[in-house]
């Protein structure tokens, strides 16, 4: 197996990797307050009294946000805590109001659960890898900060005060930055899934912490530091590719490495230092005195279980059983929300409009959806969620494929026009006459025609150059403006060259 390493002047160093998640939970209000969670709202117009802190305001336990925190933990099969509680973690911040942070240390709502990383040879991963994950405990989410051109003032927006966030802590198992993309990928498609967490890392809706030490091989665990709020997978990599590289030179050089905290700077795919790491005891918490101990009883556990939808891992095992799917075709429909939502739609359409069990045409759409109609989205810098066609127009053209209406050549064709105009493929198809011709005496007055001009090459064929059968397919095919139905061309063919 191979082991992902850092150079050194004096030899390999070993990377160890952790990640601490923020996602924010899925609801309407936020954890402690009936304030909206809009994103993109005005500065300042989703802030209650309580999220500013004003006096007497007590805290109320948003439920919902919860529910959300425990699905999630049984979405990673992890240890569901029925008795937990909130505590305050103290520190001065400007855009925290109340001086301090509700958040869980000692008992958080979700015990230990993993996560299982898929082998990925391209990208350095070589198996199976699972990757622990520590505890997921919910807390409130501080404002945010904005400084003007010139760093004379600075204003604060309270709106994302008092958000419900999981923080999802993994164990140091990760040793290379391929390793912390996959896993932060599966994390938040598992989010998706669950719809705990939209996953919108540039709107700032998930986030994550990256722990990084380096040791040579065989020693104990190094002094780490942690890059904060990093808020996309390709950045987490690139910070821990730097970070990593930093505390070798530091080390290699004979000085030692902090533990603090740093900041990731994408301009650069740089690191620096932003504050030095504070330890538990100095947020001093203790139990927050305004909130009650919170008791789970079983039949909210069986409500939070028989609501998960099916999982990724699931999902794509069914594909490759149930549909036979290849095993990539099956990662790559399974990878987002949208992706599998799109696919089975159009699949069971496909099997509707061509009278078919879904089984039998999965093939069909899953090739079709991911050379021909994730290439055209691709072409012109478009997602799922802005595409021009829907499923159902994209089930018909398949349908017209499927029939032998029009031939694969012409749909990729007639796709293109679909793109271009909204029409469907129906009217496009009979617009521009782009029937396919299954006619055998059409087709056959075509392949006498090439023959003939090919004399050549016919005497070649039946002295055994085999290979020369494509060629006169294509030049059938050409003939026909790629409207000849391709069975009945290969029969004649098959037929006349004996």
């Amino acid at each position: 197996m191979s082991t992902y390493r850092i150079q050194g002047a004096t030899g390999d160093w070993e990377v160890v990797i952790g990640l601490e998640v923020h996602a924010q939970v899925t609801s309407n209000s936020k954890l402690f307050s009936g304030s909206a969670t809009a994103f993109g709202a005005e500065p300042n117009s989703q802030v209650s009294l309580i999220d500013a802190a004003m006096p007497g305001m007590l805290p109320v336990l948003n439920g919902e946000c919860i529910r959300q925190a425990v699905r999630t933990g049984m979405a990673i099969e992890a240890q569901i805590n029925k008795w937990s509680r909130f505590d305050r973690k103290n520190y001065f911040y400007a855009d925290l109001p109340q001086g301090y942070q509700i958040s869980q240390l000692y008992h958080p709502i979700v015990g230990e659960g993993s996560l299982t990383i898929e082998a990925d040879e391209k990208a350095g991963i070589p198996a199976d890898k699972v990757i622990g994950i520590e505890r997921i405990h919910v807390e409130q989410d501080a404002g945010k900060l904005m400084h003007d051109q010139h760093p004379t003032m600075s204003y604060v927006d309270l709106n994302r005060s008092g958000v419900a966030l999981m923080e999802i802590v993994s164990r140091p198992d990760m040793t290379s930055p391929a390793e912390a993309g996959a896993y932060l990928s599966k994390l938040r498609t598992i989010l998706r899934y669950v719809g705990s967490c939209d996953g919108n890392m540039d709107q700032g809706s998930m986030r994550a912490d990256v722990n990084v030490s380096v040791r040579k091989p065989g020693d104990e665990l190094g002094t780490r530091t942690e890059t904060k709020n990093v808020n996309s997978v390709r950045f987490v990599m690139q910070a821990i590719e730097h970070e990593a590289s930093r505390q070798v030179d530091v080390l290699e050089a004979g000085g030692k490495i902090v533990q603090e905290t740093r900041l990731f700077d994408p301009t650069t795919g740089s690191t620096r230092s932003m504050r030095s790491k504070e330890d538990a005891h100095d947020y001093r918490y203790f139990p927050d005195p305004d909130l009650l101990p919170l008791e789970l009883d079983d039949a909210f556990l069986e409500a939070c279980r028989a609501s998960l939808p099916e999982l990724p891992d699931a999902k794509r095992a069914r594909y490759e059983g149930e549909l036979g799917l290849s095993a990539y075709n099956a990662a790559v429909l399974t990878a987002d929300v949208d992706t599998f939502a799109w696919f089975e739609a159009l699949l069971a359409e496909t099997a509707s409009a061509q009278g078919k069990a879904p089984a039998e045409v999965a093939k069909q759409a899953a090739n079709w959806l991911i050379s021909e109609f994730f290439g055209a989205l691709n072409k012109q810098g478009k997602s799922l969620e802005d595409s021009p066609i829907s499923h159902e127009q994209a089930a018909e053209l398949l349908a017209l494929v499927g029939k032998g209406t029009i031939s694969g050549s012409i749909a990729k064709q007639v796709l293109e026009t679909m793109f271009e105009t909204g029409d469907n493929a129906g009217v496009i198809v009979e617009r521009e006459g782009l029937k396919q011709e299954s006619d055998t005496g059409a087709i056959e007055a075509k392949v006498d025609e090439i023959l003939a001009a090919n004399a050549d090459k016919v005497a070649q064929y039946r002295e055994g150059k085999v290979a020369l059968f494509g060629f006169f397919v294509g030049q059938t095919m050409k003939a026909m403006a790629g409207k000849g139905n391709p069975q009945v061309v290969n029969e004649i063919l098959k037929a006349k060259l004996g």
